[in-house]
């Protein structure tokens, strides 16, 4: 966080010291409560930077996720659409080589001491770029909010995006990390203090902004895509302006897409089975299970209990509900 006070004086210091914080997950030592939002520390230099010096253009396709939500399959599969005609052959698709996150760069995690060099990176990206976000609609960059670019968004039932994000932090390389147990955890998500967090306003800003502007913000659930993936890849493209023709169809295209992009077909990729992202934490720990229901297997029928109280009176009103299996 210093590199840029230096560059521009304290400000940026002064305020982030005089945030509430609270003790952080995984690799963040603390959580700051900034524009309503639990910024972690080590990206909360990188979120000022993003909304200062982010320059939308007008064919930008943005995948906003509220974290473990299906962040990983939905930056394959917008990626692969969007850029569809550059890639005709599967065969030699980027997405072979390079995880996700490396081909849909997420600015508020990376734009911090090397910010120049981001900017320089984001403005080379072949257009139209597609760049993502976890930062909630109200805070995103005025310049994205007054654009024609179109978002994409995509959340998760909280009983599932809570144990996903707590098994992925306990993998990432931290002793805060090792220290926090599932009930500590548990505790501290009923209260909305996680990545990007509270979950709830994070789903319900992009909620509301799809409703009010559906042209501009895609809300889907991971539990969607799961269900009917054909429908939803067909309803992405459409979304951003690119359908899939009938030819397309006929030859397949859809279909090989939704075969590339498959949690069976990039979990067994070398490329996320070895190596790390951002030196931070292994490619493999982002392909853990896929699986809708799995919290079963953590949850005691006390947090059942309260989390279901918590999502009752969170979303009350809003139109907003998610199935969940027991």
């Amino acid at each position: 966080m210093a590199s840029v006070g230096a560059q521009q004086g304290n400000g940026e210091e002064n305020v982030i010291m005089s945030l509430p914080k609270e003790r952080g997950w995984g690799a963040a030592p603390y959580f700051y409560l900034f524009q309503d939002f639990w910024c972690p520390s080590n990206y909360i230099q990188g979120v000022f930077n993003f909304q200062k010096f982010f320059q939308t253009k007008e064919d930008d396709v943005f995948v906003a996720s509220f974290p473990k939500s299906g962040t990983t399959w939905l930056k394959a599969l917008t990626f692969a659409i969007v850029k569809r005609q550059h890639f005709a052959s599967v065969e030699n698709h980027p997405l072979l080589t390079s995880i996700p996150h490396a081909l849909v760069p997420s600015p508020e995690l990376t734009m911090d001491a090397d910010i120049y060099d981001q900017i320089g990176h984001l403005s080379q990206m072949t257009e139209p770029r597609v760049v993502a976000t976890h930062i909630p609609y109200p805070s995103l960059p005025k310049s994205i909010m007054e654009s024609s670019s179109r978002i994409i968004y995509i959340c998760r039932n909280p009983f599932d995006t809570f144990v996903s994000a707590w098994t992925f932090s306990s993998k990432a390389n931290s002793a805060s990390s090792a220290s926090l147990t599932l009930e500590e955890a548990f505790e501290m998500f009923c209260k909305g203090i996680v990545y990007f967090g509270p979950w709830w306003s994070h789903m319900l800003s992009y909620w509301q902004e799809s409703k009010t502007n559906p042209n501009k913000v895609l809300f889907l659930k991971y539990e969607d895509l799961k269900e009917d993936i054909n429908f939803q890849v067909k309803r992405i493209a459409e979304f951003l302006g690119c359908p899939f023709s009938e030819e397309e169809e006929s030859n397949g295209v859809m279909e090989s897409i939704i075969k590339l992009c498959s949690f069976e077909k990039m979990k067994d990729l070398d490329v996320n089975k070895f190596g790390s992202h951002f030196k931070i934490i292994d490619n493999k720990h982002f392909f853990r299970k896929a699986e809708i229901g799995d919290w079963i297997n953590y949850f005691s029928p006390s947090m059942v209990e309260k989390l279901s109280k918590v999502i009752e009176q969170k979303l009350s009103g809003s139109g907003l509900s998610f199935k969940i299996q027991y």
